[in-house]
């Protein structure tokens, strides 16, 4: 009996792997290890929320089936938000589902609106599940090297005149994880613009829309005129609530690809537990206090590690957005590639960082570091990494030498 299966056969080992098992030895050996390699907020969800959801719990239907599009209240919630944020009207009925996060809403609409042989246009690097949740459902990624500037465009442009069959969609990601660019309104214009005439749809992942260092909140693509004839957007509890675990996110736009996400889920879950979707409701729906508070305190974890970098000869560029640093390698070191720094640093210098790698063949000159740590584990790090930064040339020298 063959184990060949076809999409798992599309699939690749999982990149951070290599460095997730390393991780667990060294701990499992009693090393501290300082862990900056997954996005994981380790900060709490504001009391109230936590209140909500432990009421709920107490009421016996509660613990029935759920609705898989996510209750009613919870859509409004989500509506009521895009109004106050981004000044933008969406129908709760029509134009807003609940997801189980970000991820499993981009890849179950993947699987809905994509055939075998389509071709899906997204961004490289980028986070893994924008191309192989539509690898799982049997499209062709054409990667389009991440930038904000003009060039994006060009790049676009010659991307569907070589494409054959023409691109069904066009994933994008700002604030984007994991090199934290971000980009205007005018961007957005451009991007809708050219995808209606082209007409692609546009998947718009916002997941960091409210972790921002600047005094220009990141826009959402819905804010431009006819946008939601072509795009649908992702948002998320994880990173704006820290309530990453608690897998609640939503999509929110085009009415025909809301339709068949809602299809799709309807046959494959019930919808995230019922006393989590009136805690996210409350969440949305009460005192928003806690969302500048993450905000200031991923700012002072930024600055901790810049400033504290800043001399070791391994300059880390101050992020605009998002709780991730996307830091070039050292000098040197791209010879050898994102993965073996990476796992050297974790060596030397007990700090885990998720190489660029995973997220793309195009990010594999970078590592990206969460800012998941309190500011004394990242004093910590910062001491640990101009350790290993003086020792750089050796280590890097020892590495060569073995391959």
């Amino acid at each position: 009996m063959s184990s060949e299966f076809y999409r798992i056969k599309r699939l690749p080992p999982y990149v951070f792997a290599e460095v997730n098992a390393m991780k667990a030895k060294a701990r499992a050996a009693g090393e501290d290890i300082i862990d900056f390699g997954m996005g994981n907020p380790d900060l709490m969800p504001p009391q109230h929320v936590i209140d909500k959801v432990t009421e709920t719990m107490k009421d016996p239907k509660a613990h029935r089936y759920s609705a898989s599009k996510g209750i009613h209240g919870l859509r409004k919630a989500m509506a009521a938000y895009y109004d106050r944020r981004f000044n933008v009207s969406v129908d709760p009925e029509t134009e807003v589902i609940a997801t189980l996060g970000s991820k499993e809403g981009l890849a179950n609409l993947a699987q809905a609106i994509t055939a075998p042989g389509d071709v899906i246009l997204v961004p490289n690097p980028s986070y893994p599940i924008h191309h192989f949740g539509f690898i799982i459902a049997g499209a062709t990624i054409r990667h389009l090297p991440t930038t904000t500037d003009h060039s994006f465009m060009e790049i676009l442009s010659r991307a569907v005149k070589h494409s054959v069959p023409k691109p069904t969609a066009l994933v994008i990601n700002y604030p984007s994880n994991p090199t934290a660019e971000v980009v205007d309104l005018d961007f957005y214009k451009e991007i809708v613009a050219f995808c209606k005439k082209h007409e692609i749809y546009v998947l718009s992942d916002l997941a960091y829309a409210e972790i921002y260092f600047n005094d220009m909140p990141p826009p959402s693509i819905l804010q431009v005129g006819g946008a939601r004839d072509i795009a649908v957007e992702f948002t998320s509890m994880s990173k704006t609530y820290s309530m990453a675990g608690w897998r609640m996110g939503f999509a929110v736009g085009n009415k025909e690809l809301i339709s068949a996400l809602t299809r799709m889920k309807s046959y494959v879950d019930y919808g995230a537990f019922t006393p989590i979707q009136v805690a996210a409701t409350a969440a949305l729906n009460g005192p928003q206090e806690c969302i500048e508070t993450h905000r200031e305190t991923y700012r002072r974890r930024r600055d901790v590690l810049v400033e504290g970098m800043k001399e070791s000869g391994w300059e880390i560029p101050s992020p605009e957005a998002t709780m991730f640093a996307w830091v070039p390698l050292p000098e040197g070191w791209e010879e050898v590639g994102s993965m073996e720094f990476s796992k050297a640093l974790l060596t030397h210098a007990k700090v885990a960082v998720a190489p660029g790698l995973g997220f793309g063949e195009y990010g594999d000159g970078h590592v990206r570091i969460a800012l998941v740590e309190n500011e004394q584990r990242i004093r910590q790090a910062v001491r640990n990494m101009k350790q290993f930064m003086k020792k750089s040339d050796d280590i890097l020298s020892q590495i060569k030498e073995k391959q």
